[in-house]
């Protein structure tokens, strides 16, 4: 940091801590926070450690064309690190060059998603048990993404009309779904084990948790209200990242994929499927019981119908209904 002694002003945070202080002011996710400051971080580090003001257009395609034809990354990863640097100049050194605007993005492949057969969503879940069990079901009954689902909060669920409110999705969105009715009832017991462990975190001086939007500032006590705790929480008691707090945070998503993949391979199921493979088949086998588009893409979020039509190429229409003329010889 440097420190101006005429003026006797506090020194200026370095380059990275005012990317994490806008980041943060803005409400990104932490995982974005991580991976807009790795991106930035490893830019300079190309650039030997120049400045990004002393840098432009030149620097950053030269950049991106290290990441495509050196080190190989897709198109998702390579429009990954353009947002951060795009971050770093507009919303951090608030530099708005034309330059800016005329960078291209990288190109996206389009993909038809994997789809679950229904047989392989029942036979998948029967390799699961108890709270993995449970988010995991919860995942292909609501169309969840993983980190909505971990992220649910006692009060986002509504047990009397039977649904669940998922809040600041993706594009910080609002949306309701569906809580599958075989699933309320162990629900309902998952949530009285995890009251119980949150009195006793109480009595232990634990038992706050993480508020969005500092909101802890403008309800001080709210953080240890039952409403407001992960439904999820984790097994361990862990320092907060962003406040430095110890307090049990929501379970590790990285832990639930790791399960996800040792289910896959005991239920033989060989898909280059994931956790999210459950949401993609939620829409599918909707679609496929004759519920209408919009009503699915509102169950999903997804701001634009197009989103949500990839999903109508996975069934039985387009060139997979079509009848080869070798079965007609």
């Amino acid at each position: 940091m440097q420190n101006d002694p005429q003026s006797g002003s506090p020194p200026k945070p370095r380059l990275l801590e005012q990317v994490r202080d806008v980041l943060r002011y803005r409400h990104y996710s932490y995982r974005t926070e991580q991976s807009y400051i790795y991106w930035i971080k490893r830019y300079i580090y190309f650039h030997n450690k120049k400045h990004p003001k002393e840098m432009g257009a030149d620097e950053i395609v030269a950049y991106l064309t290290h990441l495509a034809v050196k080190r190989k990354v897709s198109p998702s990863t390579q429009n990954q690190a353009l947002s951060a640097l795009l971050f770093l100049y507009k919303q951090v050194l608030q530099i708005d060059l034309p330059w800016l605007d005329n960078i291209k993005r990288a190109k996206r492949k389009k993909y038809i998603p994997v789809v679950f057969s229904r047989n392989e969503v029942k036979h998948l879940l029967a390799q699961f048990e108890g709270t993995h069990w449970l988010i995991f079901s919860m995942m292909y009954g609501a169309g969840l993404r993983l980190s909505e689902c971990i992220r649910l909060r006692v009060k986002d669920v509504d047990f009397h009309y039977r649904q669940l409110i998922i809040r600041d999705s993706k594009g910080y969105q609002d949306r309701v779904t569906v809580l599958p009715a075989p699933l309320i009832d162990p629900l309902r017991n998952h949530m009285a084990r995890v009251k119980e462990r949150h009195e006793m975190d109480l009595k232990l001086g634990y038992g706050d948790v993480y508020m969005p939007f500092a909101l802890n500032k403008k309800y001080p006590n709210a953080d240890r209200e039952w409403h407001w705790q992960f439904i999820f929480p984790s097994a361990n008691i862990s320092t907060d990242p962003a406040s430095g707090k110890q307090r049990r945070h929501h379970v590790y998503d990285r832990s639930l994929q790791r399960a996800m993949k040792r289910a896959l391979a005991k239920a033989q199921i060989h898909k280059p499927a994931g956790t999210h493979t459950l949401r993609h088949s939620f829409a599918t086998h909707l679609l496929e019981d004759g519920y209408d588009i919009r009503t699915v893409q509102e169950l999903l979020g997804h701001k634009d119908v197009k989103t949500t039509q990839i999903y109508t190429h996975v069934l039985q229409k387009g060139g997979a209904a079509v009848r080869s003329p070798l079965e007609r010889v």
